[in-house]
């Protein structure tokens, strides 16, 4: 019986949450028809309410946190894979209710599974992961929406984050004029390292909030945080152009007016990377390992322990964490 190493989050009697590395064995995981032997995984904002308890992600404990994982295949029961396989993970149930990639092994539906295209190791696709991901479904939606580089600048909120971090060098490499927004502008050297060419403050962006329109600035819009933010990127789009929207850690509320809808056309594009179907899955997976792949990633991360991981979990929920954190199983 093989036994491993998973970060376990605990609900205790009084209805508080306890979280630490323990052995665990795979008896323990539930069925399913793919086993794999996990190499790397990441931090994403989700994580770090699953490993707190938060009800909205994770309802059934012990749990191990992880949305994301890259690994080998130890085994498939369906003859999806081989043994040997590397394969990608992203999304589905992994690491809400289904134990995920905090932990060295993980079982899931062989139709979670990637195959994990050539261009890149498994170390990069966890550089990416869900965050990235993410990202490049937003890129992905406006330049299906019509948004080319000609047509003016691009703004990325959040953008020291893990999913616009990746927004902005994803943009900057299709050679896209990049305005990042930042609550941190003592990164600015960071975000114009990653191809922004502006970086602005949150309080520049929230500059008139209480107009329902504001001059047009941008043609594109990438938001990772929804709430005020993303009420004054909307009014400050230009004609025809297109928001995506896939975050909410400022707010689940919109507060804005129609004018923007009806009297520019603007455009206001949901981004979901988690039911996202296998078949644009599996094209986005082999852009970012082709013409769309970064050579920043490493600029983008930090590499961590499993035995890490807790205080990273502490700090992505204060806001402390910039670009990517990897970590190695």
């Amino acid at each position: 019986m093989t036994s491993f190493k998973a970060l376990l989050v605990e609900q205790q009697e009084d209805k508080s949450f306890t979280r630490g590395t323990t052995e665990r064995s795979l008896d323990d995981l539930p069925d399913g028809t793919l086993l794999i032997k996990v190499e790397y995984s990441s931090l994403n904002y989700k994580d770090a309410l699953s490993a707190t308890g938060n009800p909205g992600v994770s309802r059934n404990f012990p749990h191990t946190p992880g949305i994301d994982a890259a690994g080998t295949v130890v085994s498939c029961d369906d003859g999806h894979f081989k043994e040997g396989d590397e394969v990608i993970i992203t999304g589905y149930d992994l690491g809400m209710n289904t134990p995920g990639g905090f932990g060295e092994y993980i079982r899931i539906p062989s139709e979670w599974a990637v195959a994990k295209p050539d261009g890149l190791t498994l170390r990069e696709s966890m550089v990416i992961g869900t965050a990235g991901f993410t990202a490049g479904l937003s890129v992905q939606g406006l330049v299906e929406h019509g948004l080319t580089p000609d047509k003016g600048d691009v703004l990325v909120t959040g953008a020291t984050g893990g999913v616009g971090s990746v927004a902005v060098a994803l943009l900057a490499k299709a050679g896209f004029s990049v305005v990042a927004c930042t609550g941190k502008k003592e990164h600015e050297s960071f975000l114009k390292k990653l191809g922004a060419c502006k970086v602005i403050t949150r309080d520049e962006l929230l500059e008139n909030k209480e107009r329902p329109m504001l001059k047009e600035q941008y043609a594109g819009v990438v938001d990772t945080v929804g709430g005020e933010y993303l009420a004054q990127a909307i009014k400050a789009t230009q004609y025809g152009g297109s928001v995506t929207c896939c975050g909410l850690t400022a707010s689940a509320s919109l507060n804005v007016s129609v004018f923007p809808f009806i009297l520019r056309g603007v455009s206001l594009l949901g981004i979901d990377s988690v039911q996202c179907p296998m078949p644009p899955r599996l094209r986005l997976w082999d852009k970012l390992a082709s013409e769309w792949k970064l050579e920043c990633l490493d600029e983008l991360t930090e590499e961590v322990s499993l035995n890490d991981v807790s205080p990273k979990i502490d700090a992505i929920l204060k806001g402390e964490l910039s670009g990517r954190t990897l970590v190695k199983l």
